[in-house]
């Protein structure tokens, strides 16, 4: 019935109905309208960014005022996550999807219509809706789609095409700025968001529904408590200490009432019965110290190579590609070996070898070569990318069968908070310090080593890491 895995101790209780998986035409079909769907809203996220400063002077606006066109999608993907997790888990993932991808389609004509900072905005904050509809059941219709013993090779695959995802936005933004406007960067996910719909509503495999009523006081208070802790900490760390302070003093209330509502629920929005399970919490960590210690270094990067190696803006672009490409490179060798050996081991290598990549660019001389910054940040990423899938299997096998939709959550949660985490150091390390370029990378290898540290002591302390807290 069930098959020899790399770590039993991790492994959610056996439902033949949801470890059957696809095979053939099906399961390509099935993930491919996945991955289309992932694309979507990887790519979105990243041609942005590139588009920041051509945006902010068509609508006349400050740069402070245009990073609210990133970190309204970024908050909106991150309020919502955990909420569409669990009403995906009601109404079937794959229904989840395809209505992430209509509100996508639907947010980026109204991005690319917008007129003013202001409705720009608006209309990415409902992108990153449509995001996270997508995000918050992405990896729980890959446990559907590939069997049990194979689930590994899926998240792997999954990691490949967000690597791609992330190398090639820039590359892409930067084509689309050449030959026309700014809001073709969102007229162009038209033609990919309808054959994304297309093959999801034939392809995406029926899944089982959770029967439990949808929590709607805990949904708002889910989506009240982290955009009040990220826009809070958002002011704090650009120096606006009362309001920042205060809104976070608030969303600490909001907090505290969420997980005291939660804790009288069967199957909670916040996800706190899989977070009692010793092996699912501490894998969650892992990936949230993975992505601080990532967004320290993808976020700083083109500063340090600005002003501290004095490389131009198209050398830094291409100084920073190596990264994307380990990330992509190692996603796919590390699927065929995750389903075999546990995330204790190749999670902690893969972090372990970033960490390397981070403390060697940190001792680079100011007149380094390109190559010699190349290849020590191909370095870092391929760490990066070893560390990942494995983990991310951790994460989904570790959660009890009917729980996936949270599991997914929680998964995405980690990942978008550990982003948002390393960007706001970022920030609040540029405001104490005039010039952080090597303070970033430093703290970006102590985060990495606490991950691969964390990650470790599953194989130390095996026994006590198998239990479920009770």
């Amino acid at each position: 019935m069930g098959s020899k895995v790399a770590d039993p101790s991790l492994e959610g209780e056996y439902d033949p109905e949801r470890h059957a998986g696809l095979y053939g035409m099906k399961r390509f079909k099935a993930m491919s309208s996945v991955i289309l769907a992932l694309m979507l809203s990887i790519l979105d996220y990243s041609v942005a960014n590139v588009a920041l400063p051509t945006i902010a002077t068509d609508l006349h606006s400050s740069a402070s005022q245009a990073i609210w066109v990133i970190n309204a999608y970024q908050l909106a993907n991150l309020a919502f996550l955990l909420p569409l997790a669990a009403i995906g888990a009601r109404v079937g993932f794959g229904r989840m999807s395809q209505l992430g991808i209509v509100l996508f389609l639907i947010a980026s004509v109204a991005c690319a219509l917008s007129q003013n900072m202001l409705e720009l905005t608006l209309a990415r904050a409902l992108q990153g809706v449509g995001s996270s509809c997508i995000m918050s059941v992405n990896i729980a219709l890959v446990r559907f789609i590939y069997p049990h013993k194979l689930i590994g090779k899926g998240i792997a695959l999954n990691g490949l095409f967000i690597g791609l995802g992330v190398a090639l936005g820039p590359t892409i933004g930067s084509f689309i700025l050449s030959i026309s406007s700014w809001p073709w960067i969102f007229w162009v996910n038209l033609p990919l968001g309808l054959v994304a719909i297309i093959l999801a509503s034939r392809a995406l495999p029926k899944t089982p529904r959770s029967t439990v009523k949808t929590d709607i006081p805990g949904s708002v208070l889910t989506v009240a408590s982290f955009t009040l802790l990220g826009v809070g900490l958002d002011g704090l760390m650009h120096g606006d200490i009362q309001w920042g302070a205060a809104l976070t003093g608030l969303s600490i209330v909001s907090w505290v009432l969420l997980i005291s509502w939660q804790k009288k629920r069967e199957e909670p929005i916040v996800p706190l019965d899989i977070l009692k399970r010793i092996p699912f919490l501490v894998a969650c960590l892992v990936s949230f110290c993975g992505f601080v210690a990532s967004n320290l270094y993808i976020v700083a990067m083109p500063f340090t190579l600005a002003v501290a190696f004095h490389k131009n803006p198209a050398t830094v672009g291409l100084l920073i590609a190596p990264w994307a490409v380990g990330v992509a490179l190692m996603s796919f060798i590390v699927g065929k070996i995750a389903d075999r050996f546990p995330a204790s081991l190749l999670s902690s290598i893969g972090l372990l070898t970033t960490c390397l990549g981070f403390v060697l660019l940190c001792t680079l001389p100011l007149d380094a070569s390109n190559t010699a910054i190349a290849w020590r940040t191909l370095l870092a990423g391929m760490g990066f990318g070893f560390f990942q899938p494995p983990n991310n299997r951790a994460i989904m096998v570790t959660a009890p069968s009917g729980r996936e939709g949270g599991a997914s959550g929680m998964l995405s949660v980690a990942r978008l908070s550990g982003q948002t985490t390393g960007a706001l150091f970022v920030a609040g390390l540029f405001t104490v310090f005039p010039h952080p370029a090597f303070i970033c990378l430093g703290a970006a290898a102590a985060v990495a080593f606490a991950g691969a540290t964390l990650s470790a002591a599953r194989i130390v302390f095996k026994g006590p890491l198998s239990k479920v807290a009770s």
